[in-house]
């Protein structure tokens, strides 16, 4: 009972005028002491999701990248901000471009991911073409719809069915890793064609971007991003979070030396919960220079 009466003084009352003492004697807003008070990345941008912060930003946390300055201006008004005050402002603007960057990264992504597959087109066909010539440059295919597929780690004979679950992102992060990593991604390929502990590289890959997209979906990301750029999050940021599990994944799987492959599920599962384990701190950036 005590400590409800107490939270019930501090709310109404006691918070106020502690407020109203400290931008007396410090001549700054609550939002300029948080801001004064946190790391640039995902500290102060995060900070912006306070709950005591939402009533001032509640507008300014949804703006489009184009309404950003704007809300910047709005946003010191309101609170009584002196324009002169540029690291403040600089600081909210790069803070408000991150979170609208995070959701158009996450609508672009989702995009790509509905677009399915198709046989017909050139382009889907050309980057299915380009991911063989990256990874077997020493091996011309035979035909459209063969065999070799395997070699890579897909299924089957034609490599489209694969791609059902995650659609063209699928084949895009792998193109992307391949292409940025040639080196890496051929290594890796190797390496999982070993006679005990080998898998399927591509139908491996593809898992691993369904693994990228729930955890930028569910917002796990945004810390990683937020301290990995100073700005709106890009396709090419996703890509190359994509391309550190691959990595870190293939290390993973032969450290835990799994006793046959019918236990992918289970390592998978537990590699996922490495992963998010690393993200929950403030100050992560996974990349593969890391």
């Amino acid at each position: 009972m005590l400590v409800y009466f107490w939270g019930f003084l501090y709310s109404n009352y006691v918070r106020f005028w502690l407020k109203w003492i400290l931008r007396l004697l410090t001549r700054k807003c609550e939002l300029q002491r948080v801001f004064d008070g946190s790391k640039a990345g995902a500290q102060r941008t995060l900070s912006i999701g306070n709950h005591r912060m939402a009533r001032v930003l509640r507008n300014a946390v949804h703006v489009e990248e184009a309404e950003v300055e704007k809300c910047v201006r709005d946003v010191m008004k309101e609170k009584k901000i002196e324009q002169k005050d540029t690291g403040f402002k600089t600081n909210l603007h790069i803070s408000l471009l991150q979170i609208s960057g995070y959701k158009k990264l996450y609508l672009n992504v989702e995009n790509l991911r509905k677009v399915p597959y198709d046989s017909d087109n050139e382009e889907h066909e050309e980057q299915l073409i380009e991911l063989w010539n990256l990874l077997m440059p020493h091996e011309n295919l035979k035909a459209r719809i063969t065999k070799q597929w395997c070699d890579i780690g897909f299924q089957g004979d034609d490599p489209k069915t694969d791609f059902r679950g995650m659609g063209l992102l699928g084949l895009v992060n792998l193109v992307y890793f391949s292409k940025h990593y040639t080196n890496e991604a051929r290594q890796i390929l190797s390496r999982s064609n070993h006679p005990k502990l080998g898998y399927s590289y591509a139908i491996v890959g593809i898992n691993l971007t369904e693994m990228a997209y729930s955890l930028l979906k569910n917002g796990a990301l945004k810390s990683h991003l937020y301290n990995m750029v100073s700005g709106s999050p890009q396709m090419d940021h996703f890509h190359q979070f994509y391309c550190y599990l691959v990595y870190e994944f293939d290390r993973f799987w032969f450290e835990e030396e799994p006793e046959s492959i019918m236990h992918f599920n289970q390592y998978r599962e537990k590699f996922h919960e490495k992963i998010k384990g690393l993200l929950l701190h403030c100050d992560v950036i996974l990349t593969l220079q890391n």
